[in-house]
């Protein structure tokens, strides 16, 4: 039996998850979750007992000091709540219980039994899990983020894909099934970030998921310095792209790719329904620190360039390597498997899961990924050069 006495009565409470690993490529998902845990001050009021899901050979336990003294950190998965007097920039409130920890080692169905017995107990609406993957997707192009459910009524109602994929999942996969059977309206995010371009962080992906936890309910969430490291991660890619003609000549072939794959979508019915998201979002009192249609999230404003003295300069050149043997194996409603720059058309496809690790989206990656550049500071977005196939090693 689950004890919530510390937790006050919550208002309309959704609850979102992140998990980092097999579902969060360039840390993008996980990166969302804090950002609404750091942004509204968000107040832990749950941990899952670490000895129960985790193995440690696998996620370590950290060691640091405090005032002199050693402490532990256990790798686990923690539930804050965050209360939101003006949710919609109207005065409404509402309340966020916000779950962010690491995909577990085993018992999974435990794992998401405990979750939903908070769920439960809390008066939880809906659950939104949110996920990221490599694709084949130009970083100089606005993030896709694909809505997916298993709910056919709630993909009618909320416009969102209806899953159809079949075979290997992650734990998202298994958390929005678990919903699905215990009645718990569920949703799953995905953005997709650039194969060549996967080392972590990812600000303009994690920006883009929350860009669309805006739309889906309804609030107004502060960005803070997001928006800025968005642009300044961008600005190193395009910089890195430009010194090297065969990384130019890839990313240009995605974006043909992508913008032909766009074109039927430019109608006048979906050129007014995103005229509508910015009215929506517009706002003449809110200030930089909210999130607004143009700018980062679509990739097409040069004017946004920061000054780099910051600290953020340009990642290395990539270091060369020979293309592998392609592999076209695509599995349904899986994420784009790596292309050459020859293979124009491509499109990264959301799929209920992903990961950040390898090729196969359900077998140890959500997308293909290229080799990470020698020489690459980790504070620096870290360019890998394009490749014909997925990389050979994957890791859970």
């Amino acid at each position: 039996m689950i004890e919530l006495d510390g937790v006050p009565e919550l208002i309309d409470p959704v609850m979102v998850a992140a998990f980092e690993g097999w579902n969060d490529a360039g840390d993008a998902a996980s990166a969302a979750v804090a950002h609404l845990d750091r942004e509204w001050k968000g107040e832990v009021f749950a941990a899952l007992d670490a000895e129960d899901y985790y193995d440690f050979q696998v996620n370590r336990p950290t060691v640091w000091l405090d005032g002199g003294v050693r402490k532990i950190t256990w790798p686990t998965t923690r539930l804050s709540v965050v209360r939101i007097a003006d949710a919609d920039g109207k005065g409404k409130p509402r309340d966020l219980v916000l779950v962010r920890g690491i995909e577990p080692s085993m018992r999974w169905r435990s794992f998401c039994n405990e979750i939903l017995g908070f769920a439960h107990e809390l008066g939880v609406e809906m659950l939104v899990v949110l996920g990221a993957l490599l694709g084949d997707t130009p970083h100089t192009r606005p993030v896709p983020v694909s809505g997916v459910t298993s709910d056919p009524d709630l993909a009618r109602t909320l416009d969102l894909e209806e899953t159809r994929y079949e075979g290997p999942t992650g734990i998202v996969g298994i958390l929005q099934e678990a919903c699905t059977h215990a009645g718990v309206p569920a949703v799953s995010l995905w953005a997709a970030v650039p194969h060549y371009v996967s080392q972590p962080p990812n600000p303009k992906a994690t920006l883009a998921l929350l860009n669309r936890l805006e739309d889906l309910l309804g609030l107004r969430i502060p960005l803070g310095e997001l928006s800025e490291d968005a642009r300044a991660w961008q600005l190193g890619v395009d910089q890195l792209a430009a010194e090297d003609s065969e990384v130019a000549e890839y990313v240009q072939s995605l974006e043909e790719a992508r913008d032909t794959a766009d074109l039927p979508e430019a109608s006048g019915e979906a050129i007014a329904r995103e005229f509508e998201r910015y009215l929506r979002r517009r706002d003449p009192q809110a200030g930089p620190g909210l999130a607004t249609e143009g700018g980062v999230a679509d990739g097409r404003d040069g004017s946004y360039l920061r000054d780099t003295t910051s600290g953020r300069t340009r990642p290395p050149k990539p270091a060369s390597k020979e293309p592998k043997e392609p592999n076209r194996e695509r599995e349904p409603g899986g994420p784009a498997e790596s292309r050459s720059p020859e293979a124009k058309g491509s499109e990264s496809k959301n799929p209920e899961d992903g990961d950040s690790q390898s090729g196969n989206p359900e077998a140890g990656g959500p997308g293909p990924q290229g080799r990470q550049a020698k020489g690459t500071d980790s504070a620096k977005p870290d360019v890998t050069e394009p490749e014909d196939g997925p990389a050979d090693d994957s890791e859970n």
